[in-house]
């Protein structure tokens, strides 16, 4: 029997897709409002919920100059207040274990970036702040792997956990997603949720940045769905092309209602 996960007011139990949207990182206050909003308003339309993500730091940036985001605490302060005004759950990822701790005091959500999934002073910071953590299963683990990582939880006293499949090192530049993690990890008893949208990245394919080809992400989302995960982490932006990071790999938000009743209904057709 799998766990039954509670997102604030949410729950990540299979019975319907728990959808994980938002931009990659916090632009500016009035972009995070923006998309917060304009998110919310699509969900409410298609008839889904979703928890607001975005990134306060972006600490693992291809180059040492590229935009980071505003901070932890100032960051972090935001997405609660986004998360009152609106009703809706909301998360970010965190770096170190202070990170943890402040970030413990304000979101429904904790996420452990996938290259730090093995960090296991961060974990069990994460787990100790009390908050539902997801972990990013790292493009260098396997499924059987995340076992490790679910054991840290549990003994540093954190039962509300999930993971994220989004996609394994596939030789240079490249990343492959397969489906059958997805089986993989709930078959060992745990939640997982795919992430559409770092799964088609090219890490560091264009040089000096990340590049990626964000018309599969709605693609590789349907696969998934269908594979039987029990919710879709996707990042979106109002113009992808001028996005502070990870431009290529967002979903338009011109696009997102369509892609979310996609993803509503196929989960329907599998789960009837």
């Amino acid at each position: 029997m799998l766990p039954v996960i509670p997102v604030g007011p949410l729950f990540l139990d299979g019975a319907k897709p728990l959808f994980i949207l938002g931009p990659c990182v916090m632009e500016s206050e009035a972009f995070v409002w923006e998309m917060a909003r304009s998110i919310q308003a699509v969900a409410e339309e298609v008839g889904v919920k979703f928890v607001f993500k975005a990134s306060y730091d972006k600490a693992n940036r291809t180059s040492g100059g590229a935009y980071r985001g505003p901070g932890c605490e100032a960051g972090c302060a935001l997405l609660a207040e986004v998360g009152r005004e609106l009703g809706v759950p909301v998360t970010t990822d965190v770096h170190t274990p202070e990170e943890a701790r402040v970030a413990g005091k304000y979101l429904d959500v904790l996420q452990i970036p996938a290259f730090l999934c093995r960090q296991t002073d961060l974990i069990v910071a994460a787990a100790e702040t009390g908050r539902v953590v997801n972990v990013k299963k790292g493009q260098f683990l396997a499924p059987w792997d995340v076992k490790n990582i679910a054991d840290k939880l549990k003994g540093a006293g954190c039962e509300t956990f999930f993971f994220t499949e989004r996609g394994a090192s596939f030789g240079y530049n490249n990343l492959v997603a397969d489906m059958r993690s997805l089986y993989w990890i709930r078959e060992q008893g745990y939640r997982v949720v795919f992430d559409a949208t770092h799964s088609v990245q090219r890490p560091g394919g264009l040089g000096g940045s990340t590049g990626g080809d964000g018309h599969l992400a709605p693609v590789l989302a349907r696969a998934a769905v269908a594979a039987g995960c029990d919710g879709v982490f996707m990042e979106t932006h109002i113009n992808p092309a001028l996005a502070f990071s990870d431009g290529p790999n967002q979903v338009p938000l011109s696009d997102l209602g369509k892609v979310l009743r996609q993803l509503r209904s196929i989960h329907e057709l599998v789960n009837t």
